[in-house]
């Protein structure tokens, strides 16, 4: 069974050109090998698909910078005192275009999107291996993967920048591309999860780890949600409904044991029995061991101790959620180590979610629990919203206290307004979803920034999106200061 698809030994010999400084580029491997002599076999068409999924794997991206960038811009974080000045500008909203996870996790995602336009731009040769070293539906599935990995990769950029260049081929100079409107990166996101989820097989015949035909209609749905294309978001999130299940135990959704259970959809992969030799090289290339996350260290109350779970997080759940048990470490509970007796720098809870506690008395630098990029109960939620936004308020309440009832949470009453349903939808997202990564999303497109991160810093028609990287404006020839984003 498979549990994770990074490649340490073999890089793709193409330029991966984000901009024209050469510094940004990925390296041709020595040995020259060329898209003509390479998709001669599946271990080949694999090796590149692999390297797509590597981009997730960096320091730039899910292995760090983006948990913090995202959480604290949420203050489902608060800091302590030795969290790093380079994250803790998430907090207050102080970031500008110098900030350097901000330029790591553009050039993360970009060479995410440029390794699959490698795969893609070599469908035909793809195509052309003998049916009997590789199957058509396997050719279909593999450039499926790319095309999905593709669409979450611009979804994560222009979600959070807004206007971005939209590359679809392989480069053949390094000017740089100009920012395309969002719109168009939206229809093109749209048109590879639809190419995508008519390839990619179902959660069951494929491997733990790889992007899956459910995948493809649950971020199709997200994207539509986003989108407040509310029709079109239900009927790919009903290719989802009833194919998956809610995990019977919440808190299997973040152990390492359990990670890959009837409520996982699409998550990043980590296993610490792989390599992880390379994980401080480069915080954008994805190149070597790079197979455990950061997230039980950054965060671990009894380690690095980073971030704890805000004061506003903890008030949000309701009295006896045993999400709140299952979400935090409070003093009075029980640990690897034993008893909590009292929680460092007088700090009132730590994560427990993400955390390898449960088994062990310290983390280290190396966590193997996966971090989901979007799970079952997200789907339900994203489908009551749905429902609630096209007048089917009943409907959605049945969404919202399947959620609910897996908790054992007292469920909603039939004939709550739209209003009501709305905020019941509000609140369980934040309480379902802590420490995932959606809250500061969710807030912008809902329109409650403002309202709920004002008094930290927040600025509507600013913070909304990050800054275009300075690095970006420096190199490439076809975005200038005056393509910068509003305020920076």
């Amino acid at each position: 069974m498979m549990k994770t698809y990074k490649i340490t030994v073999i890089f793709i010999s193409v330029l991966f050109w984000i901009s024209c400084d050469t510094d940004q580029l990925e390296q041709n491997n020595p040995t020259q090998l060329s898209p003509e002599t390479f998709f001669k076999n599946e271990a080949q068409v694999r090796a590149s698909v692999n390297a797509v999924y590597a981009s997730l794997q960096t320091i730039g991206s899910y292995s760090r910078n983006y948990y913090y960038m995202m959480d604290n811009m949420a203050h489902d974080n608060a800091a302590n005192i030795q969290q790093e000045a380079n994250k803790i500008i998430f907090l207050d909203f102080s970031f500008d275009a110098s900030s350097e996870l901000v330029r790591a996790f553009w050039d993360s995602e970009f060479r995410g999107v440029n390794k699959a336009n490698f795969v893609i731009a070599n469908s035909d040769r793809i195509n052309e291996i003998p049916n009997s070293l590789l199957s058509q539906e396997v050719k279909d599935k593999y450039i499926g993967e790319a095309k999905f990995l593709r669409a979450l990769y611009y979804f994560n950029l222009v979600t959070r920048f807004g206007d971005v260049p939209l590359i679809t081929t392989i480069p053949e100079e390094g000017k740089g591309f100009p920012r395309t409107a969002a719109e168009e990166v939206y229809a093109q996101i749209i048109t590879d999860l639809k190419d995508a989820s008519q390839t990619l097989l179902p959660k069951a015949e494929e491997e733990n780890g790889r992007a899956t035909r459910g995948a493809a209609y649950a971020l199709l749905g997200k994207v539509y949600l986003y989108r407040e294309n509310y029709a079109e978001a239900m009927q790919a999130f009903e290719n989802v409904y009833g194919n998956y299940a809610l995990a019977d135990n919440y808190y299997d959704n973040f152990k390492a044991e359990t990670e890959h259970g009837p409520e996982a959809i699409f998550a990043v992969e980590y296993d610490e029995s792989m390599p992880n030799g390379a994980f401080w090289n480069s915080d954008v290339n994805g190149e070597g061991g790079n197979e455990s996350s950061l997230r039980g260290q950054s965060y671990g109350l009894f380690d690095w101790f980073n971030a704890y779970p805000s004061d506003e997080l903890r008030a949000e759940f309701e009295e006896n959620d045993p999400r709140f048990d299952e979400s935090f470490y409070v003093v009075g509970d029980t640990y690897a180590g034993g008893l909590i007796e009292e929680i460092p720098l007088d700090r009132p809870a730590g994560w427990r979610k993400y955390q390898n506690y449960y088994k062990r008395t310290n983390e280290n630098l190396q966590s193997g629990i996966n971090m989901n990029v979007i799970r079952y109960a997200d789907v339900l939620l994203m489908m009551a919203e749905a429902s609630n936004e096209l007048g089917n308020q009943d409907q959605a309440i049945d969404y919202i206290n399947e959620v609910r009832d897996r908790v054992d949470m007292p469920l909603l009453a039939d004939g709550l307004s739209q209003e009501e349903v709305f905020d019941a939808i509000v609140h369980e997202r934040r309480v379902e979803l802590a420490g995932e990564q959606v809250r500061f999303p969710d807030l912008v497109r809902w329109g409650l920034a403002e309202q709920e991160l004002s008094q930290y810093g927040y600025q509507e028609g600013i913070h909304n999106l990050f800054p275009i990287p300075e690095v970006e404006l420096n190199t490439n020839d076809n975005i200038n200061s005056g393509d910068q984003n509003n305020g920076y």
